[in-house]
């Protein structure tokens, strides 16, 4: 059986795009970056794709308009640097959506909105009504208020509880790797891209190697955590490198790019 044909008929996708890959090494904004994933996501809607974007980098952004050289150690200046940031980031998403007459909409979650079931309720409808008028939801988490016990920890396992919140089909998780891979490919150059997972046993969870910048917090561990959270919603998860935003068409097409990590049906 090829899963990867049922691809083609995946209308709302989740994709989540991490610090990593919205920012240079130094931590400043790749905005050519943005501006093609933004294209992207508007052929996608052409192509009558429901999409909700997923968008890390709020804190790193916050510092770098801050002048800082490195994320805060505290929750404060964290909270500052994202508040500073997630302006910065809705403005700059706003303005290259706006080329295609594509609206945005700013959903900032915590943890709480996911487990209080009225809160889960209106996180939906909101969701339901933006994609009504063709807008694409820009989620991230809300660190400006997010404490240790609202915190959801990072944007992997956010991506999956917002696919589960929004009845999505897929969920691309894109990062700066080609996949997952049956070593960790940045210490073993013999490792080899894993293309489809049917089950994410115990096997699978060791395997995930610790990795990550200095600008973001999610590693492979935490995507296959996120890919659990989205097989208890029975929702399909790709892995795959965020290099290339239009590797999204090709993989939408079933083509054998990434890891696809099948839901139990």
């Amino acid at each position: 059986m090829n899963y990867r044909d049922n691809l083609r008929e995946k209308k709302r996708i989740v994709i989540k795009i991490g610090t990593s890959s919205l920012t240079f090494p130094n931590g400043r904004l790749n905005f050519s970056r943005i501006e093609h994933m933004c294209k992207v996501i508007a052929q996608l809607k052409q192509q009558g794709k429901e999409i909700v974007l997923v968008s890390s980098g709020s804190i790193a952004v916050g510092v770098s308009k801050l002048g800082k050289k490195k994320r805060p150690d505290t929750i404060p200046g964290k909270q500052a640097a994202a508040a500073v940031g997630q302006a910065v980031l809705a403005k700059i998403y706003r303005k290259f959506f706006d080329v295609h007459s594509i609206y945005v909409g700013q959903i900032l979650i915590t943890y709480d909105v996911i487990k209080d079931d009225e809160k889960r309720q209106n996180a939906e409808n909101t969701f339901e009504k933006l994609f009504e008028i063709g807008a694409v939801p820009i989620v991230n988490e809300n660190d400006t208020v997010a404490t240790d016990e609202i915190e959801i920890g990072d944007n992997d396992r956010l991506s999956a509880m917002v696919a589960g919140i929004c009845k999505a089909d897929l969920l691309v998780m894109l990062s700066d790797i080609d996949g997952f891979f049956d070593e960790d490919p940045r210490k073993n150059k013999n490792a080899q891209r894993v293309s489809v997972v049917k089950s994410v046993d115990e096997s699978i969870m060791n395997s995930a190697g610790q990795s990550g910048s200095s600008f973001g917090t999610g590693g492979m561990s935490t995507k296959i955590l996120a890919v659990s959270i989205c097989h208890s919603y029975g929702i399909d998860t790709i892995i795959a490198n965020a290099d290339k935003p239009e590797i999204l068409f090709p993989i939408l097409e079933g083509e054998d790019i990434g890891t696809l990590f099948v839901a139990p049906h």
